[in-house]
Formats: C-alpha cells, sequence, structure tokens
C-alpha cells in the first residue's frame, strides 16, 4: 500500500484541496483525495484520503488508506487504515482493519473473510430447580 516516503510514483490521479467532484469516479490506478468528492469512488487499486478531505460517498478499493471524513460506505478488499484524524459515517467491510487513537467509525464493520465459523454450537446448560440446588447443597427450603 502507500508508503510514508512515498512521492507520486504510482498514483495516476490526484484530486487536489481545490476541488470538488461530484458524480460517480472510478479508477484502474491509484488514487488521492484531498478535496471533496460527492458520489461514488471505486478504484481497483489503493485509494488515499487526506486529512482534509470530505468524501459523500461509497467507496471501494483495494487497499485505503483514511485521514480525512467519509459520509457513506466503504468496502475494501484487502487492507484498510484509519488515521488519527479518520472519520467514518458508514457501514466498513475490509478483510484487515487498522485504526489508530483517534480514529471515529459511525457504522457497522465488518473484518476478516465471509466464511463461517467450524465450531460447533454448545449443548444449553442444563437448569435445575432452584429447590433441587439447595437441598444438593445442603440448605433448609
Amino acid at each position: 500500500m502507500f508508503k510514508e516516503t512515498e512521492k507520486n510514483d504510482g498514483i495516476e490521479t490526484i484530486i487536489g484541496p481545490s476541488v470538488r467532484v461530484e458524480g460517480d469516479f472510478s479508477a484502474n490506478g491509484n488514487v488521492v483525495v484531498e478535496g471533496i468528492v460527492a458520489g461514488t469512488i471505486k478504484t481497483e487499486k489503493n485509494l488515499r484520503i487526506g486529512p482534509e478531505a470530505k468524501i459523500f460517498a461509497s467507496v471501494s478499493a483495494a487497499n485505503a488508506q483514511i485521514a480525512g471524513e467519509i459520509q457513506g460506505n466503504v468496502r475494501i478488499n484487502e487492507k484498510l487504515e484509519l488515521k488519527e484524524t479518520a472519520k467514518i459515517f458508514g457501514d466498513i467491510k475490509t478483510s484487515v482493519l487498522i485504526v489508530s487513537p483517534g480514529a471515529s467509525i459511525d457504522g457497522k464493520c465488518h473484518c476478516g473473510d465471509d466464511k463461517k465459523s467450524r465450531l460447533e454450537k454448545p449443548e444449553p446448560v442444563k437448569k435445575e430447580p432452584a429447590a433441587d440446588f439447595m437441598k444438593a447443597k445442603g440448605i433448609k427450603v
């Protein structure tokens, strides 16, 4: 995913801080958003949302690093990293979630694979009536 020291190598699209995009936004490469997007954002590669960015859209990417605000559902195939300034108002679905202290999520969150548990449901515990329990313990009823 994005590295802290990475420059603009490999980034195909940058939505700058003074840019407002309305409508559906789709890309095949890495995307950086520093401005405002209203609609949907979808990329097959990496997505980075800057700390001043405001997204009013559903978001979909392979990997994402979020430092700004998203009002919409977030679906990341692999790794989602929420920085300390991140605010998500919507549901999250990802394989791996990293949350820095200070980040906030207001919605449902599903992490990991979709496979069902292999554990079997335990048998219910048999309950003794209180009187039988007390007699067994030698307590007068």
